[in-house]
């Protein structure tokens, strides 16, 4: 399951009470240290308040998901980690059940991304580093890389702006154990003509930014380069 998609399973309200084995309050409602089984197969174990899971606990789904860690009215909230079905795996902090906050996200090809969060998207600060060991260390927006951003490659690193996931316009290149650096830009192709269909043009606009081509134009110390640039 990516991290844009929703959790597996729901965690709202149980209307479906299944059985239960655990401590109640004077009125009868589940509060305290309680083990539920929803008829659905889902599983809850953990800390109970006035009939809502509140506090630490354990939900195991049906098909195969985990979370382990806190809730507050029946939502995650707090600290949790969530083991998904298909190998990846969050650990961080919630809110309002999603992801929000500082996180882990392990992606299952072994992707892994440490940041912000805002509603299960990544948003802010973070650091994504590819299984290759490749790493792109900047801002993200709706889950998307926006703004400066420095990627880190076998022997160098690269520093550009990116707009919409892709570096846009004026860029940097640095090496291991070499003074010089290389500058440059990356420039798109032409403008989409306008056909008056949103979601084409929106697509063509996506393949624009992805065929972005890297042309030099300096070789210099990297000190040179910023001073050209400034001029």
């Amino acid at each position: 399951m990516s991290d844009d998609e929703s959790d597996a399973g729901s965690q709202g309200e149980e209307k479906d009470i299944g059985s239960y084995e655990g401590e109640r309050n004077e009125l009868g409602m589940r509060h305290g240290h309680g083990r539920a089984i929803l008829s659905g197969g889902d599983c809850y174990e953990g800390e109970y308040r006035d009939g809502m899971r509140n506090g630490k606990g354990v939900y195991t789904f049906k098909g195969g998901a985990k979370y382990v860690g806190e809730y507050v009215d029946n939502e995650k909230c707090g600290q949790g980690t969530f083991i998904y079905p298909d190998g990846g795996a969050y650990e961080g902090q919630w809110n309002k059940d999603q992801r929000n906050g500082r996180g882990r996200y392990r992606y299952p090809n072994g992707d892994i991304y440490d940041g912000e969060w805002l509603n299960n998207y990544k948003h802010g600060k973070g650091t994504y580093t590819y299984r290759d060991c490749t790493a792109h260390q900047g801002v993200w927006v709706n889950g998307r890389k926006e703004g400066m951003g420095e990627v880190t490659l076998p022997g160098c690193k690269f520093t550009a702006m990116f707009n919409r996931d892709y570096p846009n316009g004026l860029g940097t290149y640095t090496f291991d154990g070499i003074e010089l650096a290389q500058g440059g830009e990356y420039v798109a192709p032409p403008p989409p003509t306008s056909t008056g269909d949103e979601d084409a043009e929106d697509e063509e606009a996506e393949m624009k930014d992805s065929a972005r081509v890297w042309r030099p134009d300096i070789i210099a110390p990297l000190d040179v380069i910023e001073q050209t640039r400034l001029k």
